[in-house]
């Protein structure tokens, strides 16, 4: 094969696995919402809280990993750290 008939045929293949990558993505961000209620509703049954946006906030930090960031950012806007840490288990 010519060098220059492999090119295109490399360009090509490179499309089609990184179009694969894009296609699989919103699958994975698609859960992050009802992991982020999922939190909320812990926080709301286990302090009483209603959901405000540095609950909503925080719920988030834990549903993209951040775990620390989620306790103490519950914690900050008056969640007991026992609670903060199962809601964050939640959202994840």
């Amino acid at each position: 094969m010519r060098p220059s008939a492999r090119i295109p045929g490399i360009l090509a293949g490179l499309v089609l696995a990184t179009g694969g990558v894009v296609v699989a993505a919103p699958a994975a961000t698609a859960a992050a919402p009802t992991s982020v209620q999922d939190c909320e509703k812990y926080v709301a049954q286990h302090s009483g809280k209603k959901g405000t946006a540095g609950v909503g906030q925080a719920c988030y930090e834990g549903s993209i990993g951040n775990q620390t960031s989620c306790a103490a950012s519950l914690t900050a806007v008056g969640i007991s750290a026992n609670v903060a840490s199962g809601a964050c288990r939640a959202a994840h």
